[in-house]
């Protein structure tokens, strides 16, 4: 069985700044794709992922991954952890959180009928406070109670 082929971090460092993409890097020292993107990670060379935890609470049924209401959290989620996310994206999102958010309004999750909208609790919605941490990254007021 031969050695496994290493991957200079130095090396690493100066194609990522070049901007090779994952693929390119791999044909470079020959490598898996894999391969490659563990070696960013340990170099520090990859950015962190993303957690949408505190945005998206229940754990969603499959058919539910995709739909408006979780789709609208995860970009807020992401503006909130400071990444840029499409103007048209985020606009979507910001105008639905708002809606519900102006209407007294939340979301709420069920596995079986996916998700909808209830009045919100006396303590604050989710979904207010998701808008709230959005707007604040994006260094704006929120407009409702938090």
């Amino acid at each position: 069985m031969g050695r496994k082929p290493r991957i200079d971090r130095e090396e690493l460092a100066r194609l990522v700044a070049e901007g090779r993409s994952v693929r390119e890097i791999a044909e470079h020292f020959g490598v898996s794709e894999s391969g490659v993107l563990q070696a960013k990670r340990a170099a520090g060379l990859a950015k962190p992922m993303l957690d949408h935890r505190a945005a998206i609470p229940w754990k969603l049924a499959r058919a539910h991954t995709q739909s408006g209401p979780a789709t609208n959290l995860r970009t807020l989620s992401t503006v909130a952890q400071g990444r840029a996310v499409p103007k048209e994206k985020l606009n979507t999102a910001l105008r639905w959180a708002r809606r519900l958010v102006d209407a007294d309004l939340d979301v709420i999750y069920d596995p079986d009928s996916g998700f909808g909208e209830a009045p919100a609790p006396a303590q604050g919605s989710h979904v207010s406070r998701v808008l709230g941490a959005a707007l604040s990254a994006l260094g704006e007021e929120s407009d409702g109670p938090s």
